[in-house]
């Protein structure tokens, strides 16, 4: 049993087993408008907003969309319903068209939704003479906004089903949402509730890494090694910065080992395998939903060519066209912000590179113990921030580019807009942490040759590894994304309807005797008085606006956070719980948004997530990319590894001690202050140890030799393991995620036997209806 409301009321339908469907006894309801316009009140009629307003309402009254006017303090509200001939030639054309013909909309009673997304349709498709559109309208403030009603019935259903926090580890009712909201944000629920199922066990073998690194926090001969030292290490900026003993960094070691260790590799490859079986088995789930949707091969191209014509019988189509000349210019313009936004990457390093020896040199000893430390906190703070403010930049960047390619439909552009919004903003979130992953550290240069930025000098890793610097960096920024945004998210429409909800309940208490008895007709068909109308419609005119870019937002988010989640999940085996719990709370976030808080988003009828499909499979293959490099030359797992079986104690066939003992110390080189280069870069006074003691030579991390500083042998050993390294885990983990493909097929093979049983059983309704139709011919 599935439900269809109407223009003549809410009607419940039974599907049998043949396929047939057969109407049930109506049920009383109110008769809803399709949409409302919402104007300000212009007394003056040769005004030209008020010129443009009755223009456009009487384009509107020429396609038969009844107009009810009904003015309130300084706004006037427009009631639009669209005749029952408008939907008959949509179901007709449906029924003719090439890939939308199997869709449940060819016969029976319209849904509501159905009703809402053809008026929206065709409200953007109206012009007046002047040749503006709606848009251009709400632009120059003749209208002040449009929206489509909430129905009470199915919201206050879906409240209490789904829309509310008690409901947080209960299903999701899918059926209902894709008959109130559309398949498109049906799809959306369904993915995100599926991604969030599928984390489960990534989450759960991302804490058995975090815990086999913490069982090991106390006795691994690495943490022991750093924190029983005695070696002394060259200062870590110029002027105030002194020398320092290795043994300080002791907790920074041991944070270290608990995301850069054995774990972590096998982790890295799972994840890997993880990200395409999760896609893999998402296309198979959606294929079962959308077959039961009868949406399996719907054409939103052609949908759209049908509504064309639906809005004007004599339109001509959107001819496909391609200019050479505007692809180089959206590529020139593509090219150039993507180098603004590598040049704001720069900006953050170098704020790091200028704030780790500023606050050294403070006067606050924790600052000055824990400068890097914090210098890469308020980076990742920083680096926050930036994503903030170029979200916007982004968002008009590619709709600009969009109104240059001039696409010859809307599912064209929402493509073409999701692809380059998705691309800027992956370079805002990942350009920076590409650098602390595979830059920091590794072109710092080294004692008597260091690199600088103006007269600071680049930052360098810690002893233990760079690692623990990526952790911070995509720990503060995927924490403060995930609770800032949900804040604002929440809070913002919550605080708006609470302002905004005296003025609904005073028209409620006005009108509430007329409702229940004066408004109701005998035939069970009800048209509210206008008091009535008003309050419904002032009720949705105070939730929050929504637009095209509601749900294409929450889609960006979280494919953001799938991005977080798989492309350095190396450094972070913890990113998986954290975006499970946030997918948890987000869901009933997003649906409490839709049902209570926020005007209702215009559906939209769909088979997929569209582009985003893609998007998620490139993000796969990148993820493979970035785990294979992050192990193999961010980590220290390569450099262990050879240590153990090349130069420890191990390889000399020592058996008395542990295989591991002494690493640290030989991935350290030694700069003696004798030499002219060396002195020129520290004073004195750096080189006095706390207990006043001159020192002669410091440490300081990389392979080199200590008479002439050149690169050492063992280097370019490492080097070469490393590479081999990314390129056997590579290639064997894409075989893998190729395999996986294969094994799991898209569509199960049960939905393909009850598609074919469909086909075969409205092929054969056709036929009747056409022998019926002949026998009574003649």
């Amino acid at each position: 049993m599935f439900c269809r409301s109407s223009e003549e009321g809410f009607e419940l339908w039974d599907r049998q087993k043949d396929g047939t469907e057969h109407l049930l006894p109506p049920t009383a309801t109110r008769r809803t408008f399709d949409y409302v316009l919402v104007a300000h009140k212009v007394d003056d009629d040769t005004n030209q907003k008020a010129q443009r307003q009755r223009a456009f309402i009487q384009q509107l009254e020429k396609k038969n969309i009844i107009v009810i006017r009904i003015v309130h303090d300084d706004k006037v509200f427009f009631g639009l319903r669209a005749p029952k001939k408008m939907f008959e030639d949509y179901q007709y054309l449906l029924k003719v068209s090439d890939s939308c013909n199997w869709c449940g909309d060819v016969r029976g009673a319209v849904t509501q939704a159905t009703r809402i997304r053809i008026v929206h349709f065709v409200l953007h498709q109206t012009f007046i003479n002047t040749g503006e559109n709606l848009k251009e309208l709400l632009m120059k403030n003749v209208f002040e906004t449009i929206f489509c009603l909430h129905e009470r019935k199915a919201q206050k259903k879906l409240k209490l089903k789904w829309a509310q926090w008690s409901s947080l580890f209960t299903g999701q009712p899918v059926q209902e949402i894709k008959c109130y909201f559309g398949e498109k944000v049906a799809l959306y629920y369904l993915w995100l509730g599926w991604y969030t199922k599928l984390l489960v066990p990534a989450a759960a073998l991302g804490v058995v890494v975090f815990l086999y690194g913490l069982a090991f926090f106390n006795t691994s001969p690495l943490i022991k090694e750093v924190c029983n030292s005695s070696i002394i290490m060259c200062p870590r900026c110029d002027n105030r910065c002194t020398v320092w003993q290795l043994s300080d960094t002791c907790a920074y070691a041991k944070v270290s080992h608990l995301f850069d260790n054995e774990g972590t590799v096998a982790f890295a490859m799972f994840m890997a395998i993880w990200a395409t079986l999760f896609l893999e088995l998402w296309k198979r789930h959606r294929a079962r939903h959308v077959s039961q949707w009868k949406v399996h091969d719907w054409c939103e191209d052609e949908d759209e060519l049908i509504l064309e014509i639906v809005n004007d019988p004599n339109c001509a189509p959107k001819q496909f066209r391609h200019s050479y000349l505007r692809s180089t210019v959206v590529l020139i313009l593509v090219t150039l912000m993507l180098m603004l936004i590598i040049g704001l990457a720069h900006v953050l390093v170098v704020f790091r590179v200028v704030a780790a020896p500023l606050l050294s040199e403070g006067r606050l000893e924790f600052f000055r113990d824990h400068a890097n430390t914090v210098a890469m906190m308020l980076g990742a703070v920083l680096h926050y921030v930036t994503i903030q403010i170029m979200t916007r930049v982004n968002r008009w960047v590619s709709l600009k580019l969009c109104d240059i390619e001039k696409t010859n439909s809307f599912a064209a552009t929402e493509r073409s807009f999701t692809v380059k919004m998705f691309t800027f903003q992956f370079f805002t979130l990942f350009s920076s942490l590409f650098y602390v992953a595979f830059f920091l550290g590794r072109i710092n240069g080294h004692p008597g040759n260091y690199v600088r930025i103006a007269r600071w000098r680049l930052e360098e890793c810690h002893p233990s590894g760079c690692l623990t610097d990526l952790f911070i960096q995509m720990a503060v920024i995927m924490l403060l994304k995930q609770t800032v945004n949900n804040i604002f998210e929440f809070t913002v429409p919550w605080l708006k309807s609470c302002l905004s909800r005296n003025t609904a309940k005073k028209l409620e208490r006005k009108c509430g005797y007329c409702y229940r008895k004066a408004c109701r007709d005998e035939k069970r068909h009800v048209e509210p008085c206008d008091t009535c109308k008003l309050r419904d419609w002032l009720r949705n005119y105070h939730l929050a606006n929504t637009d095209a870019f509601s749900l294409f937002n929450e889609f960006l988010e979280m494919v953001v956070q799938f991005s977080f989640t798989t492309i350095f999940v190396a450094a972070f085996p913890l990113a998986p719980l954290l975006a499970l719990i946030n997918n948890i709370f987000e869901i009933r976030l997003d649906a409490i948004k839709m049902v209570r808080l926020e005007r209702r988003l215009v559906p939209r009828k769909t088979n997929n997530i569209g582009v985003w499909t893609n998007v998620l499979e490139a993000i796969g293959v990148l993820a493979v990319i970035a785990n294979g490099l992050v192990i193999g030359v961010s980590s220290d797992f390569i450099p262990r590894l050879v240590y153990r079986y090349h130069y420890g104690p191990c390889a000399n066939g020592s058996t008395h001690t542990h295989c591991m003992e002494g690493y640290i110390k030989d991935t350290l080189s030694t700069a003696f202050i004798s030499h002219s280069a060396v002195r020129g870069d520290f004073l004195d006074i750096q080189m006095m140890t706390d207990n006043g003691f001159n020192v002669t030579q410091c440490s300081y991390r990389d392979y080199r030799s200590d008479e002439d500083y050149n690169l050492t042998s063992k280097f370019w050993l490492v080097l070469a393991v490393r590479f081999a390294f990314v390129i056997l885990f590579e290639h064997v983990v894409v075989l893998c995620k190729f395999i996986a493909a294969w094994f799991v097929p898209n569509i199960p093979i049960q939905v393909k036997n009850d598609r074919l049983h469909d086909k075969l059983a409205r092929l054969k309704e056709e036929l009747r209806e056409l022998k019926r139709s002949r026998s009574t011919d003649v």
